[in-house]
């Protein structure tokens, strides 16, 4: 499962996601999580200290070897150097799960362990160590200023999603760019499910109606997080402004402060009306299997590289990268159909 965590600069998105990645790890399902935000706070939020958070290795300074990786066999590829941020899969690609060791989870993945035993665990003598996989982007350095924008560093993770075979019992949770700059490329179709995380505030709706309207041609699953409401107003607001989708809202927490502060007490000791939000998004997210769509997923794949291409990969490259999409591939969980793919 693709889930990602949208929402206007300082509405929570962050916390909330780290959040959802360690209620994840205490049911022992596999996850790996990408800090994609040109704000790099979720290695700090999953417990890092800020000198490991640091040190954590960029996918966008892997670029090269990602992109190597990824065209594997490919035909349609001519090297490397032609591949862009949209460029697609095909048959002879090399397609990336989430459980396995790779090159890219080798060279940028860190694992993360975290102290996740509940009581029931505690009684039945099971070790709490639940952990997930991180990787990061990267920070927006000095040398970007005045000549890169920060969607080139998120090119790695549009890759990676283009090529990953994912299953219902596995998760990819990704912190987002803030506000909109999520539509500047594909990579918002590339999930499942998307949490916006909506304050209640005119500016907080305001990117929600925004998302909406930008994915409602896309069959984008959309899902709203109200964060920080303190009462019945609150409340009462994102309910009339938001609708129905408005899945769960998320008060002031006591584990959270302390979290920020650097001392989190175990996860157990959440709030069971928050983690309560947290099973909510659970089974919202895991109920977003159901509209999966490999056949539009592909399509929507050769949409968005057929525009990049057109509009400045070709120029930049000096390639005709149209090419590269194979009209005779479609991206598939099963290993069979994918096998078969490869034989025609």
């Amino acid at each position: 499962m693709k889930i990602a965590f949208v929402g206007k600069g300082g509405s929570g998105k962050t916390t909330l996601s780290s959040l959802f990645i360690r209620h994840l790890a205490t049911t022992r399902v596999p996850v790996v999580a990408i800090d994609a935000d040109i704000n790099q706070h979720l290695g700090a939020a999953l417990g890092l200290d800020e000198d490991d958070a640091a040190a954590l290795p960029a996918l966008g300074a892997h670029l090269p070897e990602i992109k190597e990786y990824l065209r594997g066999a490919n035909p349609l590829i001519a090297s490397a150097d032609s591949m862009i941020k949209t460029t697609p899969p095909g048959r002879g690609s090399q397609l990336l799960r989430l459980g396995e060791d790779n090159p890219v989870h080798s060279a940028c993945a860190r694992t993360i362990a975290f102290d996740t035993c509940t009581d029931k665990d505690a009684a039945a003598g099971r070790s709490g160590a639940g952990s997930a996989r991180l990787m990061v982007t990267g920070p927006f350095a000095e040398a970007d200023l005045g000549v890169a924008c920060y969607h080139s560093k998120v090119g790695a993770v549009e890759l990676y999603l283009n090529h990953l075979v994912d299953s219902r019992d596995e998760y990819l949770v990704v912190d987002m760019t803030a506000g909109s700059d999520s539509f500047a490329s594909g990579l918002f179709t590339r999930f499942d499910l998307t949490f916006l995380v909506a304050e209640p505030t005119r500016k907080g709706v305001a990117v929600y109606r925004q998302y909406k309207e930008y994915a409602r041609d896309f069959g984008v699953g959309l899902a709203v997080i109200g964060n920080k409401v303190h009462g019945e107003d609150d409340l009462a607001f994102l309910r009339a402004e938001i609708g129905d989708d408005l899945l769960v809202a998320v008060g002031n927490s006591d584990w959270v402060r302390a979290m920020e502060k650097g001392g989190p007490p175990r996860f157990e000791l959440l709030e069971e009306p928050n983690r309560q939000a947290l099973r909510t998004m659970h089974e919202r997210a895991d109920r977003s299997y159901e509209a999966r769509d490999w056949d539009r997923y592909t399509r929507q794949m050769a949409h968005f590289h057929r525009r990049n291409a057109e509009s400045w990969g070709n120029a930049r490259t000096g390639a005709d990268l149209v090419a590269q999409i194979d009209p005779g591939f479609t991206l598939s969980e099963s290993p069979i159909k994918m096998s078969t793919a490869l034989a025609h």
